[in-house]
């Protein structure tokens, strides 16, 4: 497995961007990788970092304004080419539905939950790692 992995995390609230660094923390299962962050707070930053590339997971909170992160999501998976896995942030866990619409690789509730939120990213980075990206 790879030693550092590139986590973006989107969020135009700093405060939720805040609270999934604190809950993935420095590796957020043993056996998975150094994270390091990348934030962004609008749509457009979203698209130009992972144009840029290098980004092993998405942490998208579908509250944010003004385009949530399952709208986000979406986009993402249709226009870039392998996409990473996403995880959304989701208010209700009711909406699961919509992290479904939205092709989600993975939904957790907000306000983040550190262990459920480190063990769904956690099973997206093994699971980015098994096919070899």
């Amino acid at each position: 497995m790879q030693t550092t992995a590139t986590v973006l995390v989107y969020s135009d609230d700093s405060h939720t961007r805040e609270q999934v660094r604190l809950a993935a923390g420095r590796r957020p299962a043993p056996d998975a990788p150094e994270l390091r962050f990348v934030e962004c707070a609008t749509p457009d930053a979203v698209l130009k970092e992972l144009d840029r590339g290098g980004i092993d997971v998405c942490v998208l909170d579908g509250e944010a304004v003004p385009m949530g992160g399952m709208g986000v999501c979406r986009q993402v998976k249709d226009e870039v080419f392998n996409c990473p896995p996403v995880l959304v942030l989701i208010a209700r866990p009711q909406d699961a539905w919509l992290a479904t619409w939205s092709r989600a690789d993975s939904a957790v509730a907000l306000p983040v939950e550190p262990v459920e939120f480190a063990g769904a990213l956690a099973a997206l980075l093994r699971r980015r790692a098994l096919q070899g990206v």
